[in-house]
């Protein structure tokens, strides 16, 4: 099976998988996603999203947000991953967001990506997401996921490798869709550690997969 029908399959068995592929991200406008991505980065989802809530309570909005301190924004999100760097990123990239873009969070990857804190994984994400770019970004379980079942080269050892190749085999009118589906995948099914092999509905399609089958079988005495 080629790259492009391994592709294909992946995301039509995915598609019948999973009913939501959308992010599980909780957030009402595109501040608060920015913030969200900015605030998920090696950190779960289900943190972010208990802790968002009075954040957004206390800054509403971009402005609001850019009149915080680092220390102001602390308390809010100090259960999150690198609490004080990222109360740093989000104290300035409010700022920046009021002062170069007259409080709208940007709508293109290329101005996203000016911002602090915002790197090409989440530039492409809130862009994606908020304004529906063609963009298919990267994260953890998208890289694991497209390497183990086969979907990329074994030169794609970067995100941007990884990237770069997947469009070539999904189309481009998929890439949100996708993004999502392989997320999901590998935070429920093709888990780093364990893997639940025996519950996937892509074994045929998944190179890891057909590894496992040829490793020889128990040895008695051993």
């Amino acid at each position: 099976m080629g790259r492009t029908d391994r592709a294909a399959f992946v995301v039509d068995q995915l598609r019948d998988e999973i009913e939501r592929p959308t992010t599980e991200l909780e957030y009402d406008t595109p501040y608060q996603l920015l913030v969200a991505v900015i605030l998920s980065a090696q950190c779960t989802d289900e943190r972010v999203n208990g802790a968002t809530p009075a954040l957004f309570e206390a800054y509403p909005t971009v402005e609001d947000l850019a009149e915080a301190s680092e220390e102001d924004i602390y308390p809010y999100i100090q259960s999150i991953t690198f609490p004080n760097n990222k109360a740093g990123y989000l104290a300035k990239m409010a700022r920046q967001v009021v002062d170069t873009y007259d409080g709208q969070i940007p709508d293109t990857i290329e101005d996203l990506e000016t911002l602090t804190g915002v790197g090409r994984k989440t530039a492409r994400v809130v862009a994606q997401v908020a304004h529906d770019a063609d963009a298919l970004p990267v994260d953890t379980h998208v890289f694991r996921v497209a390497n183990r079942i086969g979907l990329v080269k074994e030169d794609a050892t970067t995100p941007k490798k990884v990237e770069q190749q997947l469009k070539r085999v999904i189309p481009k009118e998929e890439w949100g869709e996708a993004h999502h589906l392989l997320i999901l995948h590998g935070r429920y099914t093709c888990t780093a550690r364990s893997p639940d092999c025996h519950d996937c509905p892509l074994p045929e399609a998944c190179k890891h997969y057909d590894r496992l089958q040829r490793l020889p079988g128990p040895i008695d005495g051993l």
